[in-house]
C-alpha cells in the first residue's frame, strides 16, 4: 500500500522508463520559409559545419538561405506523405515509437524527438518526465556513430537537461554498426529486397550519408564503421566484394568529402556495362529525403540518363516487423537493470 500523502501533498507518479528515439529532422511543410526555418538550424550546428560562425553565418544567412529553401522544398514535395499530411520522416519515425512501446510495455514510455525541428528533442523530454519518467534512455537511431548525428543528437538532450532542476538519469544507445542482430536483418532486408526484384543487379550500392574527409582526420568513426556494417553484411550474405560497394552520398560545398561519391558513381557504372543496379541505405534507420528523393528518383534519373537500364531503391528498415524487433533487442540490452 502506498503512504498516505499529508495535505496539500501534489499527486506522486508511479516512476517509470522513457525511451527517447531521437532522429535528424524535418520541416514542418515544403514552403519556403517551413524549409529555411529548418535547414538554419540545421546548418547552424557546430556539429554539422565546423567553420568560424564570423565566417559562416552571413554567408548561410545571406546567399544560402535565399537561394537553397525553393530547391530543397521543391525535393521534398517529390516525396511527401500527402495523405497524412506529413513528412515521410516523421510518419514513420511516429510508427516506429508506436510498435516499440507496445512491444516494450506500459512501465515504459517511448516518444520521438528531432534534432532539428519538430517534434522537438526538447518536447520529447518534457512529454516523458510529464508521464512520470525518471530514467531516461535517449535512443539516436544511427547505426553508426558521428559527431554530426549521434553527437549532436546526444547534444542537444544535455542542452535540455541543463535547463531541468530534477534531472533523470539518462542513458545513451550506443551506435549498434556492428551488433549481430542488426548485420542480420539489415542482410537479410538487403536479399529479400533483391530477391523480390524483376531482374538480377549487376551491383548493389551500400549508400551512405557523406561527410567532409576533415572530419575523419580529427577522429571521427563513421567512415571506418560504414566499412565494418558493409564487410560484416557480405560475410553473413556470403557474397564477394564487388557485389556489394560502398559509395557515400549528400555532399554539401566545396571541401573533399568521403568518396567514392554515390552519383559520380552511379554516372559511370553504365559505361563499364554495369547497366542493372540497385540501391541501399544503411546509415539511415528511416527512410527520409536522402533515401526517397535522393537515391530513389534522383539517383534513378541520374543512372538512367547515363545509359543504365534498370534501377532499384531498397528500403530502410524503417518500422517493418523484423526492423522493430531488432530495434526492441538493442533497446532492451540498454535498459537492462532499468526494466
Amino acid at each position: 500500500m502506498a503512504p498516505e500523502l499529508p495535505p496539500g501533498h501534489p499527486p506522486i507518479r508511479t516512476p517509470k522508463v522513457g525511451v527517447l528515439l531521437l532522429n535528424l529532422g524535418t520541416p514542418d511543410a515544403t514552403d519556403y520559409w517551413s524549409v529555411r526555418r529548418y535547414l538554419s538550424e540545421f546548418l547552424s550546428d557546430r556539429r554539422v559545419i565546423e567553420i568560424n560562425p564570423l565566417f559562416w553565418q552571413p554567408l548561410l544567412q545571406g546567399i544560402i538561405l535565399s537561394f537553397r529553401p525553393q530547391k530543397s522544398g521543391a525535393n521534398y514535395k517529390r516525396i511527401w506523405d500527402n495523405e497524412a499530411g506529413d513528412s515521410p520522416l516523421r510518419v514513420i519515425s511516429r510508427r516506429q515509437a508506436s510498435k516499440l512501446q507496445e512491444r516494450l510495455g506500459g512501465n515504459v514510455v517511448v516518444e520521438v524527438g528531432m534534432r532539428y525541428g519538430n517534434p522537438s528533442t526538447e518536447a520529447g523530454i518534457k512529454a516523458l518526465q510529464d508521464a512520470g519518467c525518471q530514467k531516461i534512455l535517449l535512443a539516436p537511431l544511427y547505426p553508426q556513430y558521428s559527431a554530426t548525428t549521434t553527437g549532436t543528437a546526444n547534444d542537444k538532450a544535455f542542452d535540455v537537461l541543463k535547463t531541468l532542476r530534477w534531472q533523470p538519469a539518462i542513458r545513451t544507445l550506443p551506435a549498434y554498426f556492428d551488433t549481430p542482430t542488426y548485420v542480420e536483418t539489415l542482410a537479410e532486408s538487403i536479399a529479400e529486397g533483391v530477391a523480390r526484384l524483376d531482374f538480377t543487379p549487376d551491383v548493389i550500392l551500400a549508400s551512405y550519408h557523406g561527410m567532409p574527409v576533415e572530419y575523419l582526420e580529427n577522429g571521427d568513426p563513421y567512415h571506418c564503421q560504414c566499412l565494418k556494417t558493409t564487410r560484416l553484411v557480405r560475410e553473413y550474405l556470403g557474397w564477394p566484394a564487388d557485389k556489394l560497394k560502398v559509395t557515400f552520398q549528400s555532399r554539401f560545398g566545396s571541401a573533399q568529402w568521403l568518396q567514392p561519391y554515390t552519383d559520380a558513381t552511379l554516372e559511370a557504372l553504365p559505361a563499364e556495362g554495369k547497366k542493372r543496379v540497385a540501391v541501399v541505405a544503411p546509415a539511415f534507420s528511416v527512410d527520409c529525403i536522402e533515401t526517397l528523393e535522393e537515391l530513389a528518383i534522383t539517383g534513378r534519373e541520374q543512372f538512367e540518363h547515363a545509359g543504365g537500364e534498370r534501377y532499384a531503391y531498397i528500403p530502410c528498415l524503417n518500422d517493418s516487423e523484423p526492423g522493430m524487433a531488432m530495434l526492441e533487442t538493442v533497446v532492451r540490452r540498454e535498459l537492462a537493470g532499468w526494466i
